[in-house]
């Protein structure tokens, strides 16, 4: 028989060392049963969570009349059901593919000056000294409470005043304006956390503000930036209640164009499928390749 694991050594102050007492033999097979048990449990979570997702995959790749015959598993027993034709329909459909540009054009710019504004703004507010600070940071923390529902009717009459009602640059503005204030705590929250020292020693090497902000303040914080970005590009990409009332009609971001192919006495399916998937799949590579930035962000500042 093979000898028994030696048991560790505890060191007490008033006599020699003692081996500690071994763990019951119940207990470690409990705790190994239960680690194995969480593990099943969260992947069969995770697969549960993706199914949703992966039905909508097979049903963009079936034709109308197989998704109208049974569901998206039927593809399993015919896998012959299985055809791109949905794809080049929609890619032929100028409506779409005008709404996807449609959707860069306001998702993009939206997401850049949200990170620019509220990366200026996060750090003035975090290690600038102005009058009322700390006040003008209240304001920006009370905004983070008001829905968008409430400037829906206001916002809209004044884009109508200026001129730019049912515009692309209208909605980049709507969701700037409603996207600073969160980006603005955060980054705030975040760039407060980076040590005095860091910056004093920038600051005695001849660094001026632009140079601190870009060259110190900016790198560390990557993650935080990378956290406000994806939260940023996946609320407007998804957005339809902002598009729907203030984009142009000729040209509608995706989400407002998959919107109007509903029929009046159904869907059009062929269209639907595929373009709900593409339009979803997108902002899942961008998360996908910001994901470690991403966790990091999220992470930040829970442990000291």
């Amino acid at each position: 028989m093979s000898p028994s694991p030696a048991r560790p050594l505890t060191r007490s102050p008033y006599g020699p060392p003692t081996r500690s007492p071994a763990r019951p033999l119940g207990a470690r097979i409990a705790a190994r049963v239960a680690g194995g048990a969480v593990r099943v449990f969260l992947v069969l979570v995770a697969l549960f969570w993706l199914m949703p997702t992966f039905g909508l995959l097979l049903s963009s790749l079936r034709s109308p009349s197989d998704i109208a015959s049974g569901g998206w598993w039927q593809v399993f027993a015919t896998p012959a059901q299985l055809t791109t034709e949905n794809y080049r329909h929609l890619l032929a459909d100028p409506t779409i593919t005008d709404s996807l540009v449609s959707t860069v054009l306001i998702t993009v710019p939206a997401t850049l000056l949200v990170i620019v504004i509220g990366a200026l703004a996060g750090y003035a507010f975090a290690w600038l000294d102005f009058p009322g600070r700390d006040w003008w940071f209240l304001v920006v923390v009370g905004l983070l409470v008001v829905p968008v529902q409430v400037a829906l009717v206001p916002v809209s009459k004044l884009f109508g005043t200026v001129g730019i009602f049912e515009t692309t640059l209208g909605v980049v503005l709507f969701h700037t304006a409603f996207g600073l204030p969160f980006a603005i705590f955060l980054l705030r929250n975040f760039f407060a956390e980076i040590p005095r020292e860091l910056l004093e020693a920038a600051r005695l090497d001849g660094a001026g503000e632009i140079r601190l902000f870009t060259r110190v303040v900016l790198p560390l914080g990557g993650p935080a930036v990378a956290s406000l970005g994806i939260f940023q590009f996946l609320w407007v990409w998804n957005d339809m209640l902002v598009a729907l009332i203030f984009a142009d009609a000729q040209s509608p971001p995706i989400t407002v164009a998959l919107q109007q192919q509903v029929r009046q006495f159904g869907n059009n399916v062929d269209v639907l499928a595929p373009g709900a998937f593409v339009s979803m799949v997108i902002p899942l590579l961008v998360f996908f390749a910001f994901q470690r930035q991403f966790v990091s962000g999220v992470m930040a500042g829970a442990v000291k």
